[in-house]
């Protein structure tokens, strides 16, 4: 099956400085290498740590932001051969969320004009009918049509980013990306936004990158999980597997921080030593070998490549093979029931998870 997305060796340095002449002198390494693909109707997680390179990924994605290399392909397509016309007409499938609804939104638009612009732009429904599918849209995202006279002031947090999602759908998208889509909103209204956007995936076929550090959103909504650290994916597989047994030390770590609501479970805390490295000069070699406890001198020279086996998981580490067998750092049932589970992604914290379940 030929995936919708496919990136391979996709590389961008921004320049963070320059000497007198203007000739740069210093590079920060957002994306270094990256390779993934993403399946029509499916998910694809991006996680990491802050700074790691997410949302720059997502956006190369979409040149949004041009890559120094690599290659972008998109329903068998080079992107990066598109001209000013092509790409045009390539952003009616392929959009984004922003993080903060606040910013993302004209403030000087109303919602219906904020929904009709995208129609007019790539000339999808004519003039007299774009009144009675902005509405649709509305509808779709659960909001009321009589909202398309209001502007964006007049909204709640989460409203805001139901027209945000509404935007997007606007022209029909094949993919969308999703940059930390409920992050910047209450706790309350976390699990509506992310049933809403499970729902729209179900019914319209939509495939999405979904970039975010909550890992217990990430569980509830991807079907495959890429881990980030200092621009390369260091571990790539379906979700599951992932977060029954982890097998990069940097993955291993990340879930083992995930808050359980279940003290009598058995689990491993990894806490990392040393200080994280600077951008400007990351260590060379494996790029997380001065803060992994299972690092030899082959990782403080030599890069690893990202290695996938039979079942899709790929792993960036020289020993893989050789580590013990993750064990308990995060139970198999999530040390929580199937009722919570949609709660905790809600929450991010399990305790006001349970407080809402009564529990």
């Amino acid at each position: 099956m030929t995936a919708l997305l496919e990136v391979k060796n996709l590389v961008k340095h921004f320049v963070a400085a320059r000497s007198v002449f203007g000739r740069p002198t210093a590079y920060i390494k957002a994306v270094d290498g990256v390779s993934f693909g993403v399946d029509a109707g499916k998910t694809l997680a991006l996680v990491g740590e802050s700074g790691c390179g997410k949302s720059t990924l997502s956006r190369l994605v979409l040149r949004l932001i041009e890559p120094d290399s690599g290659t972008i392909r998109f329903e068998d397509r080079d992107l990066l051969a598109l001209d000013a016309n092509q790409l045009r007409a390539f952003r009616r499938k392929a959009q984004i969320i922003f993080q903060d609804p606040y910013a993302s939104l004209n403030p000087r638009m109303t919602v219906g004009q904020i929904l009709s612009e995208p129609l007019a732009l790539h000339d999808l429904v004519p003039s007299a009918g774009r009144r009675a599918r902005v509405e649709e849209l509305l509808r779709l995202v659960g909001l009321e049509p009589r909202f398309a006279q209001r502007y964006s002031h007049e909204f709640s947090g989460g409203q805001r980013q139901r027209v945000a999602i509404a935007r997007a759908l606007a022209v029909e998208p094949k993919l969308i990306v999703c940059d930390e889509p409920v992050s910047a909103l209450d706790v309350s209204i976390r699990s509506q936004i992310l049933n809403l956007l499970g729902d729209l995936q179900e019914r319209l076929g939509l495939a999405y990158i979904f970039v975010s550090h909550d890992l217990a959103v990430v569980r509830h909504i991807a079907h495959r999980v890429a881990v980030m650290n200092f621009g390369n994916i260091v571990e790539i597989a379906d979700t599951q597997s992932l977060f029954a047994a982890p097998r990069h030390p940097y993955s291993r770590a990340l879930l083992s921080a995930i808050p359980v609501p279940k003290p009598q479970a058995k689990r491993s805390r990894i806490l990392l030593q040393g200080e994280m490295p600077s951008a400007l000069n990351p260590p060379s070699g494996c790029r997380f070998h001065t803060r992994c406890p299972h690092a030899i001198e082959r990782c403080r020279v030599e890069p690893p490549e990202l290695l996938a086996d039979g079942t899709r998981h790929a792993t960036a580490c020289h020993r893989t093979a050789e580590l013990p067998a993750a064990g308990a750092i995060v139970p198999l049932d999530g040390g929580f029931s199937p009722a919570l589970e949609k709660l905790v992604a809600a929450f991010g914290d399990p305790e006001q998870a349970q407080a809402a379940a009564g529990v």
